[in-house]
């Protein structure tokens, strides 16, 4: 049987975000949800693309005109390679990137100490999920907005054929040190997957 099928015959709508040969969770962003963040928020000063891989997101948010550093834990032809953001003390004015589905939360940790703007992570919707993660991430650091899309958007291994429909539902975290402290759910209008694909 055709792994990439379905018993029922229907196309499977993506892989599960795990890992690839190329290293652990490599599932490039679709240009769209970048294209989204960008238009509903303003970065003023220098974005740091963490977890750049081969460039996606970081060409989409070179088109503001701000001057973008893209690194990478692995090598993957785009950005500064063996660069590990959970242990890193660089900082930025802001930070933008889709991490890793394991290492999320590393992320949050590690994003909070080094912006100095604004700090947007894509991430599942149901991150806002566990009582554990609101005790040690959102009750001191809740984010300001958190942008739900409207539209599923579909994560591929790099090279893979693009078919089907995701089945999760995503959103972009946002943190703002201009913020007054409360968190605001705000949705993407429909239309970027069209309009950016």
């Amino acid at each position: 049987m055709d792994s990439t099928y379905h018993i029922n015959g229907g196309f499977k709508p993506t892989a599960k975000r795990s890992a690839d040969l190329d290293g652990p969770d490599f599932f490039p962003t679709p240009a769209w949800a970048t294209h989204a963040l960008i238009d509903n928020e303003l970065f003023d000063g220098d974005i740091w693309e963490c977890a750049c891989g081969n460039g996606a997101m970081s060409k989409v948010l070179e088109t503001l005109g701000n001057k973008v550093y893209s690194s990478d834990l692995y090598d993957r032809g785009y950005g500064e390679p063996n660069q590990d953001f959970l242990h890193s003390t660089r900082r930025c004015k802001n930070i933008v990137t889709n991490p890793p589905y394991n290492s999320a939360e590393g992320f949050v940790k590690s994003g909070l100490k080094n912006y100095d703007g604004k700090f947007a992570l894509l991430l599942r919707l149901a991150f806002l999920e566990g009582a554990n993660r609101q005790r040690t991430l959102f009750e001191s650091n809740p984010p300001a907005r958190v942008w739900i899309f409207s539209e599923r958007i579909t994560f591929y291994t790099h090279g893979a054929i693009q078919k089907g429909s995701g089945t999760t539902a995503y959103a972009w975290f946002v943190w703002d040190k201009s913020s007054s402290g409360s968190t605001e759910m705000k949705w993407f209008k429909p239309g970027y997957k069209k309009l950016f694909s």
